[in-house]
């Protein structure tokens, strides 16, 4: 038998742009002295009131023929670490915003990525497991602001230009005539320009009273006029994160100035989601 010999990896063929985009979390205590390491907590270790911060940077570039690395992420850390930490804690000390902060970083980090040979292309600080705020290469001084919300709602995938045993084929134990529950999320992603007021308070109020007073603990085909069986949508996850991003654009851009829904994400499961636009 002849000895086995792969085929031509696609990331090695020549006729390709050998372009790849990687990226790199990392973590940091606000509020005490730069660290070299980058935990799985953050590091140096907390003392009481403080936090860490967690920042997760997008990078795009060729790969190096001799170390195959787009970027050492030795150096992705220290770039961070030394532009992003002084912004952090200088925002911090003077009270000011840390959108303020993430934008000043920015330009500052480009250089020192682009040094490195790569670009950067985007720039997430999570502020916590909920909500984070971005910026990437094509949204200048504006920031992607999302925020992540839980509500609990039962559905039945049912579609009546079909048969009973064709609803049932296609949509198996979804289309149970009792229905079935499901733990969702939901997050708009908003677009904020750096001159805009804006506070997370705002993005709470109006989806509160537009999406969880409306949908929360509901029967979505009975409770629902969107869904209601009959006359509304089938409550599948990508017609839900469609309905949401209807009724939310027109609420969070009158009551934040300046600023515009760019998209709906909606987790039916930990596992399933849609965006809205996609």
């Amino acid at each position: 038998m002849l000895p086995f010999k792969p085929a031509l990896s696609p990331i090695h063929s020549p006729i390709l742009i050998n372009v790849v985009q990687l990226s790199r979390i990392v973590r940091f205590a606000c509020g005490t002295g730069l660290s070299k390491g980058n935990g799985y907590s953050g590091a140096p270790a907390l003392s009481d009131w403080e936090r860490i911060e967690e920042v997760r940077v997008t990078c795009r570039g060729r790969v190096n023929p001799v170390t195959e690395y787009v970027v050492d992420i030795k150096t992705v850390d220290s770039a961070v670490r030394e532009t992003l930490f002084p912004a952090f804690a200088s925002a911090r000390a003077a009270q000011t915003s840390g959108r303020a902060a993430l934008t000043a970083s920015w330009p500052v980090l480009e250089l020192r990525l682009r040094a490195a040979g790569v670009d950067l292309a985007a720039l997430r600080w999570n502020r916590s497991t909920y909500d984070s705020i971005e910026m990437t290469s094509t949204t200048g001084q504006s920031v992607l602001y999302r925020q992540r919300f839980d509500f609990a709602a039962a559905h039945r995938l049912h579609n009546p230009a079909l048969s009973d045993e064709e609803n049932r084929s296609l949509y198996g134990k979804c289309n149970n005539p009792r229905g079935h529950g499901h733990n969702y999320q939901f997050e708009p992603c908003i677009d904020v320009p750096a001159d805009a007021p804006f506070a997370p308070a705002q993005v709470e109020a109006v989806c509160r009273v537009v999406i969880l007073d409306r949908f929360d603990h509901k029967n979505l085909n009975e409770d629902t006029a969107e869904f209601r069986e009959g006359s509304g949508l089938n409550p599948s996850v990508e017609n839900i994160a469609r309905v949401f991003f209807e009724l939310l654009k027109g609420p969070l851009s009158h009551e934040m100035s300046g600023c515009s829904l760019r998209n709906v994400t909606v987790w039916e499961t930990d596992r399933t989601s849609a965006t809205f636009p996609g």
